[in-house]
């Protein structure tokens, strides 16, 4: 790229901005509830002083050269940002193609006369627009990753209480499908709240698992025999027909674990274990 036309981008700077800032405040689908119009000003100035500067070295269209390093991570930034407040993917693509609109229009006005180097001119920022855009969707996409990740981390913890629903007695009610990584996080929280309370007895309550496999099977089964690893009896409850059914047809051996079909059958049996009793406690009505 000719030098005139980095300093030609870098004088009509100004003019380039305003005309880039009208063309994604024009868009139908402008979040302003995500960001104000003064910080996406800040931040497109941003960017365009970093564009300008890598062009400014004659290696427009090369995007892995040293220059375009400090582009690339603020474009990264802002695409992570983007992904995190909740941009969706042609939001933040728009951001990057509009710039190229700009530049073409810009180009178009000051060197329309010379139409060999208009056409180069513009075949070289569009390649490297378009490497830039894609920079942006593989930054976007680990922002939502994070995003996800992290969302469902939380779910698992939420979904995965331990209650201590009497002295000695713990309930955890686990709700959807229980996989390697979650049977972690409630062998974890389980042992932890046992340490803790100096719980005897634990209820694993699996009615709000949807269906019980082989691997779903052997999951409980390692969650059992981890409590009793801590001394605590572990009974499992929520076991519905069709579940026993479905555990019977497996082959799976759970003769050696205390199963109930509900939670309450299951906290009966517990108040049993502790020689606990509970009765229903009877006033008798008096007379003037």
């Amino acid at each position: 790229m000719k030098t005139d036309i980095a300093k030609l981008l870098q004088k009509k700077k100004k003019q380039l901005l305003e005309s880039w800032m009208t063309k994604q405040l024009s868009d139908a689908m402008l979040r302003e509830d995500l960001m104000s119009n003064e910080e996406l000003r800040e931040q497109s100035n941003e960017f365009l002083d970093e564009l300008l500067k890598a062009v400014a070295t004659n290696h427009v269209e090369d995007i892995n050269a040293p220059a375009y390093e400090q582009v690339k991570e603020v474009l990264s930034g802002i695409s992570i940002s983007r992904a995190k407040q909740g941009f969706s993917p042609r939001e933040t693509g728009i951001y990057v193609f509009s710039l190229k609109e700009a530049i073409q229009q810009v180009l178009k006005e000051e060197i329309s006369d010379d139409i060999q180097l208009l056409y180069q001119t513009t075949l070289s920022f569009n390649k490297l627009l378009d490497s830039l855009g894609v920079v942006t969707f593989e930054t976007y996409i680990k922002g939502r990753e994070e995003v996800i990740m992290r969302q469902t981390d939380e779910i698992t913890e939420i979904s995965t209480p331990v209650i201590q629903v009497w002295e000695g007695i713990l309930a955890l009610p686990i709700i959807g499908t229980l996989d390697s990584a979650r049977t972690q996080v409630v062998m974890e929280n389980l042992l932890q709240e046992i340490v803790e309370t100096g719980s005897t007895i634990a209820i694993l309550d699996i009615s709000g698992v949807p269906a019980v496999d082989s691997l779903v099977a052997q999951h409980l089964i390692k969650t059992v025999a981890a409590t009793r690893l801590m001394g605590a009896e572990c009974i499992i409850s929520g076991i519905r027909p069709e579940i026993a059914q479905t555990v019977v047809h497996l082959g799976i051996d759970l003769s050696n674990i205390v199963t109930k079909s509900s939670l309450a059958s299951a906290l009966k049996y517990a108040f049993g274990m502790l020689k606990l009793e509970v009765k229903k406690n009877h006033k008798e009505k008096t007379t003037e």
